[in-house]
């Protein structure tokens, strides 16, 4: 028997999301590569009222996707006495706000007589297909597809060969476009609130080794006061040093002012604001100064060898990684806590 003709696109293009549907179609002899299920006595979907049917779970790209079936056409895409197709990302498994993954997928339909498989790739437009640009799968639209794999007719048709005894098979190959990792989110803060912290050190002449405050939070990170009570190494002996240190930033980086200020005897104050607000990261864990207070003075404000340290901090914003899956988005988030 003759092999049926290939076509350059299908002429059942179907509005998909207000844009025209493009989509290639050819035979082969290779069955799908990742999924496929058998319906046998497909005349009976509707005879027990099924008009759509989810397959089980297959994996692809690390996600989890199902293939749906619309054996009598989705009446909500206009498509009735058309057999629809769609792949789309599990419900169980469902991807975050934010979260997209960009994918193609080609439909397949097996025809036993001429033994082959009748596979068809859709595009939203030509121009897509040819700019190679993918399906976007993201938690506001999780399924795309092909709303007019077929007509009814055309399936039932016996000399077509796609339903035999009243048996049939469909299958779908995911192609899931892969990312470098590389990626990051921004997230600013609308109202960023201050934060002070208090630290009170006794003895403060008998002091020779770095000293560090107890942890405290602003903006959801932690820090701590950093003190050279002889100055760091270059300047031993002859300032104070000090800084604010971010505890643990893992991935982040954060966006910080600050203000540290020595209290001592009533009236004796000394204080430093960072020029401009500073990023803290694994890099760059801490930010102040070498020369903060020459050791004269602050043994000037002391109050029975006791001082009071206080810090001001306002996180500004934070940028952290992101999967893989949302590398394709740019996402600036504005945080309004």
């Amino acid at each position: 028997m003759p092999k049926r003709a290939r076509e350059a696109k299908d002429s059942n293009a179907a509005e998909v999301s207000n844009e025209r549907e493009e989509r290639t179609t050819e035979t082969r002899k290779i069955p799908p590569e990742h999924y496929a299920f058998k319906i046998e006595y497909f005349s009976l979907l509707s005879t027990n009222e099924i008009t759509m049917y989810e397959t089980n779970e297959f994996e692809v790209g690390d996600q989890k996707w199902q293939l749906i079936l619309y054996p009598n056409g989705d009446r909500s895409r206009k498509g009735e006495d058309h057999m629809f197709l769609y792949l789309a990302v599990s419900e169980a498994n469902p991807l975050k706000v934010g979260w997209e993954i960009n994918a193609t997928a080609r439909f397949f339909v097996f025809d036993p007589i001429r033994d082959e498989y009748l596979a068809k790739e859709a595009w939203r437009t030509l121009a897509s297909y040819i700019a190679g640009k993918n399906w976007r799968f993201h938690a506001m639209k999780s399924k795309w597809g092909i709303p007019r794999f077929m007509p009814l007719k055309t399936f039932i048709n016996p000399p077509n060969g796609y339903l035999v005894d009243d048996n049939c098979v469909f299958g779908v190959e995911v192609f899931v476009e892969k990312s470098l990792g590389l990626g990051e989110c921004l997230t600013l803060k609308v109202s960023p609130k201050s934060v002070s912290h208090e630290w009170k050190i006794s003895k403060f002449s008998n002091l020779v080794n770095d000293c560090y405050s107890e942890v405290f939070t602003a903006g959801s990170h932690e820090w701590k006061l950093h003190l050279c009570p002889r100055g760091d190494e270059h300047n031993r002996d002859k300032n104070i040093s000090m800084y604010l240190r971010l505890v643990d930033s893992g991935d982040q980086k954060v966006k910080a002012t600050y203000t540290i200020q020595l209290k001592g005897k009533a009236g004796k104050t000394h204080q430093l604001t960072g020029a401009s607000p500073n990023w803290f990261s694994s890099s760059d864990t801490s930010w102040g100064w070498s020369t903060f207070m020459p050791l004269k003075t602050v043994r000037e404000c002391l109050k029975d060898d006791s001082c009071v340290i206080e810090a001001e901090v306002t996180v500004l914003g934070t940028v952290s990684k992101l999967p893989w899956q949302q590398c394709h988005v740019l996402d600036v988030f504005i945080n309004r806590q």
